[in-house]
């Protein structure tokens, strides 16, 4: 019987593994691995075209993969890369120099097949990764075969595109809705990918990945469009020029990215301030904030919106600090209504003094407001005598910290069916009932130990 039941466990872990595992980043990478073992069997069965071509590409591709950064929301991204990769599969010719007198457009025409250009993108991406996994940053899978397989896309779309003798005008259209599509394309696939990996709704993933990717992708897609012309009219050199733009876009976003990690990271340490002076128990801001992300998740709200509710939910006990005598455990949810006001106004006005925060800080300073009866808006009108209830932010926080502060790290999941049952109760008053059941259908999905 004992054996049965270790035999019973073990498979239910192995369950519980493939389960975490993400269909849609398989099926991508799946993908892209089937595009490079093809491509790479076609090159080498007929040759590598135009090889002085395809190695200052795959250079370039290489170095861009060596730059490549991490973007707000853990996106990894080498806009310099991808250029290079979209202007090799733009590309119609090379330079004037040396062409034949019929040559189309007086160029030498880049005869490289679509498949060529899969094969170059994946040998420099391969190649300027090795840096990284050398030194243990080890490159997300997912990320390159996106990257990949877009540039897989536009070639294969726009290289049979040449063999029709298009004029010039035309081709230019047509290499701009490429890549207009592809980017489009790239958008898509990273929301479906993410709404699956995050639990979040495809709507609300796909509108932050139009946020967060979309300017990049225009910039991206633009340099391509320029190196591919570019190249074409006056020659490899052209590729130092027209990279400088996307290069300079790159630290532009490095810059912008470094200082949301930095805010988040200084958050981090100020919401370790009250566990370090005993007032709330080890883990406890780290436990509401997941708890809070999650919710906001599961309630629709935007990566802005998650991003504000983290940073406030880590904080939302800062205003302990100003306690003579802690709260037992530091169960706000315990003490007076009028005592968790306090707390929270205070540390509001704490966070206020980062001076960049002030968003944060009201949603921290309502977040100990009863659902029913938040404050009232301004006015003589019929609407001004109706309570308002606080912001859904700050809804999120309250339930997240009650049920905290009652649970704790315990994973017994008869003790947390208790605590949700007791916040359904207060419901009609003290929390949203709403958001109660968004907490319901996040610790539900929580793995059983």
């Amino acid at each position: 019987m004992a054996a049965d039941t270790a035999g019973e466990r073990r498979a239910a872990g192995e369950r519980a593994a493939w389960q975490t595992i993400d269909s849609g980043q398989l099926l991508l990478i799946a993908t892209a691995g089937l595009f490079v073992i093809v491509a790479i069997a076609q090159v080498a069965a007929a040759g590598l075209r135009q090889p002085n071509v395809a190695i200052i590409f795959g250079v370039l591709i290489a170095l861009g993969e060596l730059f490549r950064l991490v973007m707000p929301g853990n996106r990894e991204v080498a806009p310099i890369a991808a250029a290079g990769a979209m202007g090799y599969a733009l590309l119609v010719g090379v330079g004037p120099e040396g062409a034949p007198p019929d040559a189309p457009l007086g160029v030498v025409p880049a005869d490289h097949s679509a498949l060529q250009v899969v094969a170059v993108t994946a040998v420099g991406m391969l190649v300027g990764s090795l840096p990284h996994v050398a030194v243990g940053r080890m490159p997300r899978p997912d990320a390159m075969a996106r990257r990949l397989f877009n540039v897989a896309v536009v070639a294969l779309c726009f290289r049979p595109v040449l063999s029709l003798d298009l004029p010039w005008q035309a081709v230019l259209a047509v290499m701009g809705l490429v890549v207009v599509g592809s980017c489009f394309t790239d958008v898509l696939i990273a929301a479906m990918i993410r709404a699956e990996a995050v639990r979040a709704r495809f709507g609300i993933a796909l509108r932050d990945e139009i946020d967060a990717k979309l300017a990049l992708c225009a910039a991206t897609s633009a340099t391509a469009m320029l190196i591919a012309v570019a190249t074409t009219a006056m020659g490899e050199a052209a590729l130092l020029v027209f990279t400088v733009p996307i290069l300079v876009t790159q630290f532009a976003f490095r810059r912008y990215a470094g200082i949301r990690a930095t805010y988040l990271q200084t958050v981090r340490a100020l919401s370790r301030v009250t566990e370090v002076g005993g007032y709330v128990e080890t883990g406890h801001s780290r436990r509401v904030s997941q708890l809070a992300v999650a919710m906001g998740r599961e309630l629709g709200m935007s990566e802005e919106e998650l991003l504000e509710l983290e940073y406030a939910a880590l904080m939302h006990d800062i205003g302990q600090l100003s306690l003579g005598d802690p709260i037992p455990g530091g169960a706000t949810v315990l003490a007076s209504p009028a005592e968790q006001r306090r707390i929270a106004e205070l540390g509001a006005e704490v966070i206020k003094q980062t001076g960049v925060l002030d968003r944060v800080a009201h949603i921290v300073q309502l977040s100990s407001h009863p659902y029913r009866t938040g404050p009232e808006p301004a006015g003589d009108s019929a609407d001004a005598a109706r309570p308002i209830p606080p912001p859904l932010a700050g809804r999120i926080i309250k339930v997240a910290n009650a049920y905290d502060d009652l649970v704790g790290d315990s994973s017994d999941r008869d003790r947390g069916a208790a605590v949700l049952e007791r916040l359904r109760l207060d419901s009609a008053a003290e929390y949203d009932p709403t958001v109660v059941e968004a907490l319901s259908r996040v610790v539900d999905r929580r793995p059983r130990q």
